[in-house]
């Protein structure tokens, strides 16, 4: 069987250890499709209050701060470095016991992570490589949020540590971008990744299937599309429903139908195919396990989704 190049293999072939992500996130980082500079109310999917930040060692809760590139000035900076610091400490000291984890990368996860002052980020972004036995950083933003004084940077720490850029794609279709309210369009996606690969960075480009009104024909376009744009690495989700969302709303009304585990998993296959050896995949599966999912229903259990991947992936003489 063909072993396919996963995020563990990656890492571990490239630093002799088991590496793994830390997930971040930070108090006061939003999104420009959120906070009304490019569109209001966050795409269809996004629940918008779902970010609750890690307050345990605050008296008092912050105010009510978001971030923009242009922000004067961040009152607080030391509660975000502080809340770093906890939230890397708890999560490093779990892998290690877990799953024996050596080396890892900080991976700032919650909404745009770019989507700051410059010097904010220069701060974050240090003290997370300060941290013990951390060997580099992994950025979700997106490609609208992004710019050369950033990129600049980033290719700075990339001469020493392991620096992921990962752009939320979820599809090339301007029209289906437009449906989701994403505030940009695909020549965006394209110029911004160009951009950030002229600088030498890596780059992870999030696919979402079962958008609505795609088709399957669609979904692998976006993902020749990607590849088009020299990406090293891929994660896939299927879109699921949660509460209080404009697509629980079109739930709702009978005006969107959820993607079926068979249709995800054939679309999944024939997307992995189109990779080339060395495009390495981060994440095939997505769900949430508790009461906030409305649908699909099989998106509730991800170790059963797992299971199926797994097996479809065998069919075709893979090892995931």
């Amino acid at each position: 069987m063909r072993a396919i190049l996963t995020a563990g293999r990656y890492f571990r072939e490239k630093f002799n250890v088991n590496v793994y992500k830390v997930p971040i996130s930070i108090f006061g980082f939003t999104c420009p499709n959120i906070d009304g500079s490019v569109a209001k109310g966050g795409c269809i999917f996004c629940e918008n209050e779902s970010f609750s930040p890690n307050l345990e060692h605050s008296k008092e809760r912050p105010k009510r701060f978001f971030l923009q590139p242009n922000t004067s000035h961040n009152p607080y900076l030391d509660f975000q470095l502080l809340q770093l610091e906890t939230q890397f400490k708890k999560t490093q000291n779990s892998l290690r016991k877990k799953f024996g984890a050596k080396k890892f990368i900080v991976y700032f996860q919650s909404f745009t992570n770019t989507y700051a002052p410059l010097e904010t980020l220069k701060a974050l972004y240090t003290k997370a490589l300060g941290f013990e036995d951390v060997i580099g950083l992994s950025i979700g933003t997106r490609t609208d949020s992004i710019s050369p004084d950033i990129l600049e940077y980033l290719a700075e720490l990339a001469q020493t540590h392991e620096i992921w850029v990962e752009y939320g794609v979820q599809s090339s279709f301007d029209t289906t971008l437009q449906r989701i309210n994403r505030g940009h369009d695909s020549a965006n996606i394209a110029s911004s990744i160009k951009l950030t690969r002229r600088y030498g960075l890596n780059v992870c480009t999030h696919m979402i299937f079962g958008l609505p009104q795609e088709t399957q024909e669609m979904m692998l376009e976006s993902v020749k599309f990607a590849l088009s744009l020299d990406v090293q690495s891929f994660k896939f989700h299927p879109l699921y429903v949660v509460k209080k969302t404009a697509l629980a709303h079109d739930l709702n009304k009978g005006t969107f139908t959820p993607i079926t585990e068979e249709v995800y998993i054939d679309t999944l296959v024939k997307a992995v195919a189109l990779l080339p050896s060395h495009v390495m995949i981060q994440r095939v599966s997505a769900g949430i396990g508790d009461t906030s999912l409305l649908a699909p229903d099989w998106c509730y259990d991800k170790h059963r989704q797992m299971f199926n991947i797994r097996q479809a992936f065998a069919h075709q003489g893979w090892l995931y």
